[in-house]
């Protein structure tokens, strides 16, 4: 280790003795940072279960999968115009922007300063004469520039937590159009579902129409009493309520569609989706931990976690002085005729030295704060993650359970439709009555209204199960860089 040595006549050289102040001054700034604090544990794919193989991907725009055009339009609608989207992308840009002013904090910046002053000077002030008591014109003209150099880290670790946040911000954009087009997918499904029932409910109807007209004649003739007319009587308003309600529905369906597509709320009242129309699509049986990639929501957790790591790094660097460098040069005259003489030059440097010294607390508190701001980001995380495995699963259990649904419930409906054909024939055979026809329709009505309802909830699982998935989306957050200029298309 070097030794300071004394100079010939018993005492310090100059420079050697403001070398040791400036380290001993350097040592005292730099403030304990108080004990360790580990931090939580972020959870991985293998402990919330994820298959270690890929799973099935999914196209980024899911939605067209279902093969139908009239939707496709209103998700691009609903993707350009929704207000939630269009606030999810202005998130973004104030985030990039703020990275991009972080960016500076170590970059070389540059002043000027002009101007000019006309002013009587006190007799029995400071100024001295000639010019006491006297009114004169004065002025300056000065370029300055400062740099601070980062030599522990603190502005770059800033900026990786702010870069950690725009990135988050992009993410989010990306959750919140998967989140939109899926609002629409499922409020498409429904609306088909209603109309669907809304068939099967005009046809009890006609059906419950005809039932009353049999039991007026078998009144007439004398073969059913007064019970049983008015029976087939009350079951006309019932089949009327049923359809007025599913009118209902179907106007409040259609009135969300067009406010999430940024129309006005009477804007699709004529939309008319066919269930029977719309594609079912094969999805993964198991979860990939490739999921946590895909996932906007969880990408962006995750971001936050990083932002919130270089925060700690950043609050950290604070315990080490810090140091800026500033230069000026200029004119300065009393006179305006002086100005621009060689001999109204003035330049300096400033070297600053800024030791925390005697701030323990207050920085240790500062770190305590960023350190909970980690724990709160992982444990938020955590969360994220727990919550993605559980919809995605719920969603491929319903789905395979939704799928022997269907075939038991086709079963029946086909063994109802034959039942229904031989009561027809025999009917036209002379070898059974109307009402046998009649019951056996109403057979069929009832398993057709299932067969929608399950054909309804097969669709809307899927899309639940695509949009879990991530939506197809691609993971590109890396790429937000502060130099990025067009920050509101790139969050699509």
């Amino acid at each position: 280790m070097p030794s300071i040595r004394p100079s010939a006549h018993g005492a310090l050289h100059p420079l050697t003795a403001a070398t040791a102040l400036c380290a001993a001054l350097l040592l005292a700034g730099c403030a304990s940072q108080g004990p360790a604090h580990p931090a939580y544990t972020q959870v991985q794919a293998r402990d919330v279960g994820l298959s270690d193989t890929a799973q099935t991907l999914v196209t980024t725009q899911w939605w067209k999968q279902l093969g139908d055009p009239q939707l496709d339009a209103l998700i691009d609608t609903a993707l350009v115009g929704n207000p939630s989207l269009a606030a999810s992308h202005a998130r973004f840009d104030k985030a990039a922007a703020l990275a991009r002013a972080t960016s500076t904090a170590t970059q070389v910046h540059g002043s000027f300063t002009a101007d000019a002053t006309r002013q009587h000077y006190s007799e029995n002030g400071m100024i001295p004469p000639p010019v006491a008591g006297h009114t004169y014109n004065s002025a300056d003209v000065q370029l300055g520039l400062s740099w601070t150099p980062d030599f522990f880290g603190r502005y770059a670790a800033e900026l990786e937590s702010a870069l950690g946040q725009a990135r988050a911000a992009k993410a989010d954009s990306a959750a919140a159009a998967n989140q939109i087009a899926e609002k629409v997918a499922r409020s498409y499904v429904t609306l088909a579902r209603l109309l669907a029932q809304r068939d099967v409910a005009e046809r009890t109807l006609k059906q419950r129409k005809s039932l009353l007209d049999l039991s007026q004649q078998r009144t007439r003739q004398g073969l059913d009493s007064q019970v049983e007319l008015t029976q087939a009587e009350a079951g006309l308003p019932d089949a009327g309520t049923q359809i007025e309600m599913l009118n209902e529905q179907i106007t409040l369906v259609r009135r969300t569609i067009a406010v999430l597509c940024a129309q006005p709320p009477e804007a699709q009242m004529a939309l008319t989706p066919d269930i029977h129309a719309l594609a079912v699509q094969q999805v993964p049986s198991v979860l990939g931990a490739d999921l946590l990639g895909r996932r906007p929501d969880v990408v962006a957790a995750r971001w936050r976690v990083e932002a919130a790591t270089h925060g700690i790094d950043s609050a950290r660097a604070d315990f080490y002085p810090d140091i800026n460098l500033t230069a000026f040069i200029g004119l300065s005259a009393l006179g305006f005729n002086h100005l621009l003489q060689g001999s109204s030059r003035q330049f300096g440097v400033t070297p600053a030295l800024r030791l925390p010294i005697f701030e323990g607390d207050r920085l240790r508190a500062q770190l305590r704060g960023k350190q909970a701001d980690l724990d709160s980001a992982i444990a938020q995380y955590n969360g994220v993650v727990f919550d993605a495995v559980k919809s995605a699963g719920d969603a491929i259990a319903s789905v395979q359970s939704l799928d022997r649904q269907q075939r038991l419930q086709t079963e029946s409906l086909s063994k109802a439709e034959r039942a229904y054909d031989f009561a027809v024939q025999r009917y036209k055979a002379g070898l059974a009555n109307q009402i046998v026809v009649l019951n056996t329709e109403s057979q069929v009505i009832t398993q057709r209204r299932l067969a929608v309802d399950l054909r309804a909830r097969e669709l809307d699982t899927r899309i639940a199960l695509l949009a879990a998935l991530g939506g197809g989306w691609q993971d590109d957050t890396a790429t937000v860089h502060i130099s990025q200029q067009d920050s509101a298309h790139a969050a699509h």
